[in-house]
């Protein structure tokens, strides 16, 4: 999501007596909010995921292939839904593992884009491997697989956002889709869309209205859960998520309940939705516990997510730890990091003049293309398939013998020496 720092939980409709603590935790001075608005008021009504140059001073130390890998924190609820024999439990499970995510995502620093080309490895996480590519610069599209004992997942995002002068809209025209290996079935998931309000002017709130969506595409069953209030709204309702699972017939069977920063729990109920009698609420899963006074409000997975502890050996050069400028902005050098950041997005349109002077094109090295096009509530998708190179690339690696020690924080940050372009 295009972020801002200082996003903070409140009421839009709240006093101004705490206006002058949220001014000190923010990094935006008065008079660069002025200077910015006037560099982005002509942008107004437009898609900016990928048109505007951003200050680096909005950002985090991840890009958006690492946020991508933040869903893979509580896999084990993945587990638990493909080892549940009920059909209706299996889907709490892997709902909740959805809502989970929420709440690294409530961070409001803004990831990097990555450079086309560029990728993250996981390993060491639950038995889980997982790889993500940015397979296009124009639109702004990644790609990502990850896959263990019990489960794959692959996604294709590509995020649309409409740029209202002091908010913005942030519509995820992705396709997730997960398939639990027991049974072979396939779940599908919907997220809401978000909205970011005062992003320059006034106290910055952001929402998400509307239902998350996930569908057992082999049996027609499916959870609804309905953000109700504002995601990040002060009210009685602050952070809370209701919800049924339904069967194919749209009978509720389970309702769950919850907040995505705390806990999820579910319960048997009736036709009418209506707890069944004697049973009781289970709690399904909680948040781990998270660092005090973390500089960019990361989780402990967050921080593994950049270390290269969680990186696999032979590590690709073209992954997102190896970013000069997230490595900088991650050690506190803004300067350092902002000129590293213009560095590579300059490289970056210099090899596309090189390409299209030669009538290449980009092709992704870990996944292609397909003749798919997914339509979505916010417009059609086209879809890329994990093409199983990687597995065999990993597996090679994984098996040779002989491979020096490398300190891979020397590696340099190249996405482009995979030779990935072809002739059109």
């Amino acid at each position: 999501l295009l972020g801002y720092e200082g996003v903070e939980v409140i009421n839009p409709e709240g006093g101004k007596e705490d206006a002058e603590e949220e001014a000190h935790r923010g990094r935006w001075k008065q008079e660069e909010r002025e200077s910015y608005w006037k560099m982005m008021h002509k942008y107004i009504g437009s898609d900016v995921t990928s048109m505007v140059t951003l200050p680096v001073l909005i950002f985090e130390p991840m890009t958006m292939l690492q946020k991508m890998a933040e869903l893979m924190e509580y896999s084990y609820l993945l587990d638990r839904a493909d080892e549940c024999e009920d059909p209706y439990l299996r889907l709490v499970y892997a709902s909740s593992w959805a809502i989970s995510v929420y709440y690294a995502y409530q961070r409001t620093w803004k990831p990097f884009n990555p450079i086309i080309g560029e990728t993250y490895e996981l390993v060491n996480h639950e038995g889980i491997t997982f790889i993500s590519e940015q397979v296009s610069h124009h639109p702004p599209m990644s790609a990502g697989h990850a896959e263990n004992e019990h489960f794959t997942y692959d996604v294709t995002s590509k995020l649309k956002t409409k740029f209202l002068g002091n908010s913005l809209d942030v519509y995820p025209v992705g396709r997730t889709r997960v398939t639990l290996k027991r049974d072979g079935v396939v779940l599908d998931l919907v997220p809401p869309p978000t909205k970011v309000n005062n992003l320059i002017f006034g106290r910055t709130w952001v929402d998400s209205p509307g239902e998350m969506i996930m569908t057992n595409l082999t049996t027609g069953d499916k959870v609804v859960d309905l953000w109700s209030m504002a995601l990040f709204h002060c009210s009685a309702g602050r952070y809370e998520v209701d919800g049924y699972v339904y069967n194919a017939a749209e009978e509720p069977k389970i309702l769950m309940t919850g907040k995505w920063n705390e806990s999820m729990s579910y319960q048997p109920c009736d036709m009418e939705g209506e707890p069944l009698q004697g049973t009781e609420l289970k709690e399904v899963w909680h948040v781990a516990d998270t660092p005090k006074n973390d500089k960019f409000q990361f989780t402990y997975f967050a921080h593994k997510i950049n270390s290269f502890d969680t990186a696999p050996k032979k590590l690709l050069a073209s992954d997102s730890r190896l970013r000069p400028d997230r490595f900088a902005l991650e050690k506190g050098d803004l300067s350092k990091a902002g000129s590293e950041k213009s560095r590579l997005e300059e490289r970056q349109r210099a090899e596309k003049r090189t390409r299209e002077a030669k009538g290449h094109q980009f092709t992704p090295r870990w996944f292609d293309l397909t003749d798919e096009i997914s339509a979505t509530p916010w417009g059609d998708l086209e879809i890329y398939r994990f093409n199983g190179k990687y597995t065999e690339h990993r597996a090679t690696v994984d098996s040779s013998d002989g491979i020096d020690e490398v300190d891979l924080a020397s590696i340099e940050f190249n996405p482009w020496q995979y030779g990935n372009l072809s002739t059109e």
